[in-house]
């Protein structure tokens, strides 16, 4: 095991135990594209492996199973023909482990879902595979990873065939924390403050292949130039690929995305709708399942509403900097430097803040004491009802807890204290009387401020029960 990795302890955790367990193992690893599976499974085996095989990006079934062969070979087993079939393809990998030396047999296939071409059967061989062989041995440690993660979830965590339940571990490789994003510059020697860090997990979250361009010497705007602006940066294209390679056909995924992107605040479903044109079917359902299950969308019920006024709203960081800044496809170099302090910038400031906050919900509860608390997760909408005396308010974040207390957070970016003004204060105070006004809540409602550095005190800012800094979020 590498002791350089960032992060991923507990999985690495059970990498060990099956390495020492006395029985066979079938792991599944998922997670989107550029998040570290592949580097962390090599990482992991000390790039030890009895079979080692990728799939094909956009390979027919024959030159799938063309290159698994030559796979095959790399092994230094010698075969009399190549196989037609993944039947045929599987009984080659059995002789390898038959043969193989190696205490542990270590199998890992990466990039499955591209050898799953129409009509290849691919999964009944992979079925026959364990069910059939592998599993009654004891030294074997299947690995199937893939970047698409709907495929994955579909067809080999959820699968209701013949691999249902067969699964021995499953890995959903998330995101970095900005905690783990710091350690990564540290061990760079990339000097970053904190800020710096957060406004580049603004954009890129918390995938650990974007990081990994920043060079040393740089400024954060001549990092993001040369990143996705310049000529030939590395990521100008990266959109275009990232869900081309998790979704075979992702028009339908794009449309809802884009239609999410315009709403900060997320769209019900009859929303989406009428905004991306397509039709309201269980196809949709599935759709945004899939986003969700990716990360690039989250789906909540707002406190004390029916599960079906559910609003879906954006999260992926760098989609929504994308729609920001990049779709339009600006030639100018220098962009991200001649942006900073636009009014555009600072909208999307605050919004992508309130974004990094709701992905680091662990530590903001920490901070506040009630990490062992049992709590649900909200956001929170009312339109004016005068007659009622409600006002009409939205609530980003809230967090309702089994001590009968409801945090009410407000989430502001600021480079410097924040400052409660007179019109921040009624904003906060007509939240709170319409939330307790339209839920009827019993529950002692604070106001909570999420903010880089601390609160200025003056004379409203006694009112707010608990502040939340940046450091915090680390």
């Amino acid at each position: 095991m590498d002791n350089r990795l960032i992060g991923r302890q507990s999985e690495l955790a059970i990498f060990r135990d099956v390495i020492l367990d006395n029985r066979s193992h079938f792991i599944a690893v998922y997670g989107r594209r550029r998040i570290g599976k592949t580097f962390l499974i090599r990482e992991a085996f000390n790039h030890r492996f009895t079979f080692q095989h990728a799939g094909l990006a956009d390979g027919t079934m024959s030159e799938q199973l063309s290159v698994f062969a030559d796979s095959i070979r790399d092994t230094g087993y010698e075969y009399d023909q190549r196989p037609k079939n993944w039947i045929e393809a599987f009984n080659l990998l059995k002789e390898v482990i038959i043969n193989s030396s190696e205490k542990k047999k270590v199998v890992f296939i990466d990039e499955l879902s591209w050898m799953d071409t129409p009509k290849s059967r691919l999964i009944v061989a992979l079925e026959h595979f364990w069910n059939g062989w592998a599993s009654d041995r004891d030294d074997v440690i299947l690995i199937v990873c893939a970047s698409a993660t709907s495929w994955m979830l579909s067809n080999i965590i959820h699968n209701k065939g013949g691999l249902y339940n067969r699964l021995t571990e499953q890995i959903h490789l998330d995101p970095f924390s900005l905690s783990e994003c710091e350690e990564y510059v540290k061990s760079e020697n990339i000097v970053f403050t904190r800020d710096q860090i957060l406004q580049f997990y603004m954009i890129f979250g918390g995938i650990p292949y974007y990081w990994t361009f920043i060079k040393k010497g740089r400024s954060l705007a001549q990092n993001i130039n040369s990143i996705l602006f310049e000529k030939d940066a590395p990521l100008q294209d990266e959109f275009k690929y990232l869900y081309a390679s998790i979704f075979r056909n992702p028009t339908a995924h794009l449309k809802l995305i884009s239609a999410l992107g315009k709403k900060k605040s997320g769209m019900t479903r009859e929303e989406l709708i009428r905004e991306s044109g397509l039709s309201n079917s269980g196809d949709l359902t599935l759709k945004l399942e899939e986003l969700e299950s990716c990360g690039f969308i989250r789906k909540y019920t707002a406190f004390g509403m029916k599960s079906k006024n559910a609003v879906y709203q954006l999260i992926d960081s760098f989609t929504l900097f994308y729609y920001r800044f990049m779709e339009k496809r600006p030639t100018d170099e220098h962009f991200w430097s001649s942006q900073i302090n636009t009014p555009t910038v600072n909208a999307w400031t605050g919004l992508a803040f309130e974004r990094v906050c709701l992905l680091h919900i662990d530590r903001i509860k920490e901070k506040l004491g009630i990490s062992g608390v049992h709590t649900d997760i909200n956001s929170w909408y009312c339109t004016a009802n005068p007659d009622a005396g409600i006002l009409g308010s939205q609530i980003d974040l809230l967090i309702v807890r089994a001590d009968r207390v409801i945090n009410m957070c407000e989430m502001k970016y600021s480079s410097s204290e924040y400052v409660i003004t007179d019109k921040t204060d009624k904003s906060i105070k007509r939240k709170v009387h319409d939330l307790i006004t339209a839920t009827k809540t019993k529950y002692a409602v604070h106001p909570t401020l999420i903010t880089c550095h601390g609160v200025l005190n003056n004379a409203y800012s006694n009112d707010i029960q608990a502040v939340i800094t940046l450091d915090d979020l680390f």
